[in-house]
């Protein structure tokens, strides 16, 4: 299997594989978390073939996609990767929470080095932005955490691209993880553009748009209860119906290239700047593998304009979260003024 190219990702000096690898969905969040022993193997194979950075989040599990990594890592497997990690999801009595405080801040990262069993993470983020605490405020402790040496970089998720100037003015944001593939786009008017000029690298997550581009609407035929995409509006009845005319004409153009349809959807966000990282996530050797081979697949101008004129305007029906999460998505905060410190 070829080497996977490595990018910079920001301009603070953390350099990263082209492609990362999600794991989210190893530990459950689309139905029942996987073996360990297969998972870990998975994530030996993706390192051996040179997919090095690696994303979780306490909340994946909750907390059981922190320790499943610590495994993997663990026997000097650690220093071959670019660990990314997040916080900002406060989960008890099975209830969620955003939360941006700084002694939240802080207890949030000493709970994730000890599960995954290392002294520092290479990226940080702040995984869903608290709109009570003024960004300035948690950004602020993110840096005294990058001085004490537990996180190497700082990074934020679904942020507005107010929030990201504002927090950048703090301390360097190295990385933006935001949802991007051909059918979500929306980040393309602001965001992108922002985290350009102000050198801060992009990730992309979910770029299959979270299995579709796989397989299409046959992907979400036989979804278990607890699979988290039957509650979007994109996979349900009648959106899903109509979204599926978007995968066949993936479809049609992958068979013209020699592709698969994933692999076509993952090479156009590849195509969009040497600034941008998708991680796109699997749970099976065989998709990685997959996965990879996007990575070789060259578009030229008229064929990307193609695949941007399938999904474009308002040819996707649904939105991409639920109404009650409508919060999650590219955030505000408060001003500094506002703020007072208890």
């Amino acid at each position: 299997m070829a080497g996977v190219r490595r990018i910079k990702l920001g301009s603070q000096g953390l350099e990263v594989s082209a492609q990362g690898l999600g794991c989210m969905t190893m530990s459950g969040g689309y139905g029942p978390a996987k073996p360990e022993p297969d998972m870990i193997k998975l994530i030996h194979h993706a390192i051996d073939a040179g997919v090095t950075f690696l994303d979780t989040s306490d909340i994946y599990g909750p907390f059981k996609n922190e320790i499943l990594l610590a495994k993997a890592l663990s026997g000097g497997v650690r220093d071959k990767v670019e660990l990314a990690t997040k916080f900002g999801i406060s989960f008890a009595d099975n209830k969620s929470e955003i939360r941006g405080d700084p002694a939240y801040v802080r207890a949030a990262l000493e709970g994730s080095l000890k599960r995954l069993g290392v002294d520092y993470v290479d990226l940080y983020y702040q995984h869903r932005i608290d709109t009570r605490v003024p960004i300035e405020v948690t950004v602020g402790e993110l840096k005294k955490l990058v001085e004490e040496g537990k996180i190497k970089y700082i990074g934020l998720s679904e942020a507005s691209a107010a929030t990201i100037r504002r927090a950048h003015a703090v301390h360097p944001i190295t990385a933006v993880q935001l949802e991007w593939s051909l059918w979500s786009r929306d980040v393309e008017e602001e965001i992108i553009p922002t985290c350009r000029e102000l050198g801060i690298g992009i990730v992309a997550y979910s770029p299959l748009g979270r299995g579709f581009f796989s397989s299409g609407a046959k992907s979400f035929e036989n979804l278990s209860d607890n699979d988290f995409r039957k509650r979007l509006p994109r996979f349900q009845g009648e959106n899903l119906e109509h979204n599926n005319t978007i995968f066949e004409r993936v479809s049609d153009l992958a068979a013209r290239k020699g592709c698969t349809p994933s692999q076509l959807a993952l090479a156009w966000v590849h195509h969009q700047g040497n600034d941008v990282c998708p991680i796109p996530g699997t749970t099976k050797i065989e998709n990685f593998n997959q996965n990879i081979g996007a990575l070789s697949v060259k578009l030229t101008p008229e064929e990307l304009s193609e695949l941007e004129s399938f999904a474009s305007g308002d040819a996707v029906k649904g939105d991409r979260y639920q109404n009650d999460f409508s919060t999650w998505k590219n955030s505000e905060t408060p001003p500094l003024s506002s703020w007072k410190a208890t």
